[in-house]
């Protein structure tokens, strides 16, 4: 059995971490995506965002929807105007909120009727600084169409 030098094992350990800590992990919390009526073929979903380190929402996917978009909400003049976007900053430590008249994941051509209670699978690509791709996959709940939207203010 051959041994090798304390110090070597260390490094080689060492060098083979750092890697794994030096991608940035976004994390995702608070994921819900808004129910539907039978016929409805688009929805939202909402959430936040961290990264310990610079990085950015680059996509999404999800079984239930034939197109998955980032989106964002912006006032023009008098007008509130959405649009797709391709890249979405995540600033390091500064969670970014995805809700209701702001950025938000848009769901079109839905497979089925989304229900008070459901979950949908929502795969979200990030980017690194350098690049480097990397998934995070989410189950979000689907909320009622007449539950109050828990971003909006309480009367």
């Amino acid at each position: 059995m051959k041994t090798y030098p304390t110090a070597a094992v260390l490094g080689l350990v060492a060098l083979l971490a750092w890697p794994l800590s030096a991608a940035a992990e976004v994390t995702v919390s608070g994921a819900w995506v808004r129910g539907t009526v039978p016929g409805q073929k688009a929805t939202g979903a909402f959430m936040q965002l961290s990264s310990p380190a610079d990085a950015t929402l680059v996509g999404a996917a999800s079984p239930i929807a034939k197109v998955v978009e980032v989106h964002e909400m912006k006032k023009e003049g008098d007008v509130m105007k959405m649009r797709a976007i391709d890249r979405l900053a995540l600033p390091a430590g500064k969670p970014v909120e995805l809700k209701p008249g702001g950025y938000h994941v848009m769901l079109f051509d839905l497979q089925k009727t989304l229900s008070d209670g459901d979950a949908v699978a929502l795969t979200l690509t990030f980017e690194d600084k350098d690049g480097k791709k990397s998934t995070v996959m989410v189950k979000a709940a689907v909320r009622g169409l007449n539950q109050m939207d828990p971003q909006a203010p309480k009367r």
